[in-house]
């Protein structure tokens, strides 16, 4: 029997550890439930808590084989995903191409504390862009930097950092929701890729269900 999974989320307008890995799983094309927890409500933490042992979202439930097994950590969660579905292609092949996936991946999951905190994501605003200081400067372009590089050494041309959408994709997707927000003037090469993840039909999907969840809220 295969594997059931529930991916517990927040608030899809402004979580965005909760994106990457649920856009990676939907990119795999892989069946799972969704829960989401509200995260700006007194009960958020205990909710959370009935399912992740952090007390942070997202955490992935799976129940295979009558047996249950949580996993939390957004890359965590894409790592066991990618882990036991190897035909999705989550990573890159080519070892030397799958080692810069995850060192960029690691790099987003480990940093760029400035453009966090200068440009949170909130997927149904449009925002004047904000004054920034020398760091959010700096992690926006090393940003551009980090997808300019990996567009150029890709040898396919389908728009994606190693040729085929990956986990790299999906944890540098919430970046291109805070440049559209903000109005983040970027050069073209990260411009066009920022437009090609936010076309994509299930970060559509994802920002539709933002706006029904903000409008809702109101």
């Amino acid at each position: 029997m295969a594997a059931r999974y529930t991916l517990v989320i927040g608030n899809k307008n402004v979580s965005s550890w909760s994106l990457r890995p649920w856009l990676a799983m939907k990119m795999a094309k892989l069946a799972f439930d969704e829960l989401i927890v509200p995260l700006d409500t007194p009960q958020a933490k205990n909710g959370i808590l009935a399912h992740s042992p952090s007390g942070k979202v997202p955490a992935l439930v799976i129940v295979e084989a009558g047996k249950r097994q949580t996993v939390w950590d957004s890359l965590a969660i894409c790592e066991t995903i990618a882990e036991h579905h190897p035909g999705a292609r989550l990573w890159p092949k080519p070892a030397t191409a799958r080692a810069a996936a995850r060192s960029i991946v690691a790099e987003m999951h480990s940093g760029f504390a400035a453009l966090r905190n200068a440009l949170p994501m909130d997927i149904t605003a449009r925002r004047e862009t904000p004054a920034l200081n020398d760091a959010t400067q700096g992690d926006i372009a090393r940003v551009v930097a980090i997808w300019t590089s990996a567009l150029e050494r890709s040898a396919k041309k389908d728009g994606f950092l190693f040729g085929h959408f990956t986990i790299a994709d999906a944890f540098y997707a919430p970046v291109a929701t805070r440049f559209r927000t903000y109005g983040i003037k970027v050069p073209k090469t990260a411009q066009a890729y920022a437009k090609r993840l936010l076309a994509l039909p299930a970060m559509r999907e994802w920002e539709h269900a933002a706006k029904i969840e903000s409008t809702a809220a109101a």
